[in-house]
């Protein structure tokens, strides 16, 4: 079972893509942040004014900066706030030898607030222990490859895709042992089983109508794109909500 972290195109081929995908309409995501050191490098959610939540495989630098209001990469469109990164905070079980053990998360605290506005927005964390349901829909954004082996897109990608329960995607013919319940898996239908940004969100519409990061993307299968009952994999921000917490709080000292 190999497996492909979604880096972007500058570090490894065929990888981070939002395959099948169509461009959002700007600023639709206003969480959506794009993660730079000297050039984009993963996608990220704005979760409070001065916290960008991402993934830990995604800390291969030492100094990164975060774009806001970010939708087409190629040129300057105005409302783009840059805001570079004060900390870093690496979920302790991290392994990055074994991304399929989980806890692909990480923090990062920003050296100053972003400026909150119609464009720049922080997305909702779910509860702590909450669960998606069998193919409730949920779009994974960020600006990864068009399509498997095409041109990484330019202007911020959104796709479709439903919710797989934990019981189906640990099926031994799906993920298998390596769905973990710190995990959410999303997609495996032909039409879109890896895309988007390592990092970025995984949005999820709640019942009072307000969008839930609910994943963090992580990994998808090593055979490439569209891959049948392999589920593009992502952290579970739900089971990480105390973590999120206790970093926040500890810093406020």
């Amino acid at each position: 079972n190999s497996i492909i972290i979604l880096l972007t195109t500058n570090q490894i081929p065929n990888t981070g893509r939002v395959v099948n995908g169509e461009e959002a309409r700007p600023y639709s995501w206003p969480w959506q942040v794009s993660l730079e050191s000297f050039f984009p490098t993963c996608g990220g959610t704005l979760i409070a004014p001065n916290w960008v939540l991402t993934a830990a495989h995604c800390i291969t630098f030492h100094t990164y900066r975060v774009v806001l209001a970010e939708h087409n990469m190629n040129k300057e469109e105005g409302p783009e706030q840059f805001i570079n990164v004060g900390k870093m905070f690496i979920h302790p079980k991290w392994n990055d030898n074994c991304v399929s053990c989980g806890n692909d998360i990480a923090l990062l605290k920003l050296e100053k607030n972003a400026v909150l506005n119609d464009k720049v927005q922080p997305a909702c964390l779910p509860q702590h222990g909450a669960t998606l349901a069998h193919n409730q829909p949920c779009y994974v954004t960020g600006w990864g490859r068009l399509h498997s082996g095409g041109p990484r897109a330019t202007t911020l990608q959104q796709v479709l895709l439903p919710a797989v329960d934990h019981a189906t995607c640990s099926q031994s013919d799906w993920w298998g042992s390596s769905a973990k319940t710190t995990m959410v898996c999303a997609g495996g239908a032909s039409k879109s089983a890896c895309h988007g940004d390592s990092g970025g969100p995984l949005n999820c519409e709640g019942g009072d109508g307000r969008w839930y990061v609910q994943g963090v993307t992580s990994f998808v299968d090593g055979r490439g794109c569209n891959t049948t009952r392999r589920p593009t994999v992502f952290t579970r921000v739900a089971s990480f909500i105390p973590w999120i917490g206790e970093v926040r709080e500890a810093t406020l000292s």
